[in-house]
């Protein structure tokens, strides 16, 4: 292994511990405090071991962990985005490509190549891995929020139909997971913390 390598490998590490510092708008269960993007990187890959019994026939849970582990790295440079801000989706994409290719391009040509390939198979939701690890992204925030009392739903007054309409993917990629999906987005209206639309 040539020192160059190994340099480029230790600074794309340096650069991904800025992840620890990336507040999300989901509160941790015990609504003591915000995650950040890290630790929601930490849990979507626990969700993926917990949950893989749950993914459809022949997914590969060794691609759909690294997916999971990879595709919130661009938030280092291009921050989190709200699940339900509008105004700030429309220069996500090109701030979140913008973030892919100056993180991705510390790495060595080799895992470069591989590291944006699974972050850009993660955006494209065209394999069944990256439609199953999309959908687990989308159920870990759920989960959250119905644990946190409401978290960023109550503070952010987001509506029922958005809610269902951001939890689409769990319906097709997670089926099993969908009555309990229905059931806490149900509850969560009758306690006020999504509005009933």
């Amino acid at each position: 292994m040539s020192d160059d390598r190994l340099g480029q490998q230790i600074a794309f590490l340096v650069q991904a511990d800025r992840l620890k510092t990336i507040l999300r708008r989901t509160p941790l269960t015990d609504n003591s405090r915000q995650e950040n993007s890290a630790e929601h990187s930490w849990h979507l890959a626990l969700a993926a071991l917990a949950l893989s019994e749950h993914a459809p026939a022949g997914v590969d849970l060794a691609r759909v962990l690294q997916l999971v582990v990879i595709h919130d790295l661009v938030e280092i440079d291009a921050g989190d985005t709200f699940a339900y801000d509008p105004v700030a989706h429309a220069t996500k994409t090109d701030r979140e490509h913008a973030a892919a290719d100056r993180l991705f391009g510390l790495l060595p040509s080799d895992q470069r190549q591989l590291f944006r390939a699974r972050w850009d198979e993660f955006e494209a939701q065209a394999t069944p891995e990256s439609r199953f690890a999309n959908a687990l992204d989308r159920f870990q925030a759920l989960l959250l929020n119905s644990q946190s009392g409401g978290g960023s739903w109550a503070t952010h007054r987001v509506m029922r139909s958005q809610v269902l309409t951001r939890m689409a993917p769990v319906q097709s990629a997670l089926p099993a997971l969908w009555p309990y999906v229905l059931d806490v987005i149900e509850r969560a209206c009758t306690a006020g913390a999504i509005v009933r639309d």
